[in-house]
Order: structure tokens, then sequence, then C-alpha cells
């Protein structure tokens, strides 16, 4: 599976962004998919996760009530609707893939398979 994210940039506290990350392949129904960040000098971190067909979404505390994760299985892609940005949310973020087959947390980064190139996302107070 090959992954390319898109749609980052910059943008002034309090805008939207949505970023999409676009699967090669046909079997794109069978992964989990996920969202991560990585700031400067700081560890990646979760951000969001859906489960394979959509029913299950999970989000850090830092971005409930803010952010949206979904996907088109159709599209082979998966989205990241952010909402009320702030300065802190300010890093790269990189789209991942997780086998369905694998147990695991679609939280933990280590469980994941294939990871995208990364977009930038800059927020400005």
């Amino acid at each position: 599976v090959q992954l390319q994210a898109s749609g980052g940039g910059l943008v002034q506290a309090g805008g939207s962004l949505r970023l999409s990350c676009a699967a090669s392949g046909r079997t794109f129904s069978s992964y989990g998919m996920g969202w991560f960040r990585q700031a400067p000098g700081k560890e990646r971190e979760f951000v969001a996760a859906i489960s394979r067909s959509g029913g299950s979404t999970y989000y850090a505390d830092s971005v409930k009530g803010r952010f949206t994760i979904s996907r088109d299985n159709v599209k082979n892609t998966v989205y990241l609707q952010m909402n009320s940005l702030k300065p802190e949310d300010t890093a790269v973020y990189y789209c991942a893939a997780k086998s369905g087959v694998k147990g695991g947390s679609l939280r933990n980064k280590s469980e994941y398979d294939y990871w995208g190139q990364g977009t930038q996302v800059t927020v400005s107070s």
C-alpha cells in the first residue's frame, strides 16, 4: 500500500483545513487508517483513527470535538477535517495504514504497517 497525504498549509488560529490521504491498491478497505502528527522536537503522536468499515472512530483528547476522521472505501481515501485549529496543532501530519488481520490498537503507532510522506500544517496565532 502506498499512501499520499495532501491538504496541509498555513491557516490562522480558529480556521479549518481538510487533509486527504489517497491509498493505492485494491485492498484499502482491509486496513484500519490513522492520522498521526509530529511537531519539531517531539515524538510522533496519535491524532485520530478509523476502522476498516468506518464504523468506529477514535480521537486523541486534544482534538476531540474539533477534528473528524472519515473514509471513502470507493475512492481509497481517508480524510481528516480539522476545525477550530490552534497554534499547538502545528505539526507534520502523517497518515498510516494498519492491516486488519492484526490485533492491537489503532491508537498505537507501532501497530501500523504503511506510512505516507507527511503534510505540513502550520497554525498562526
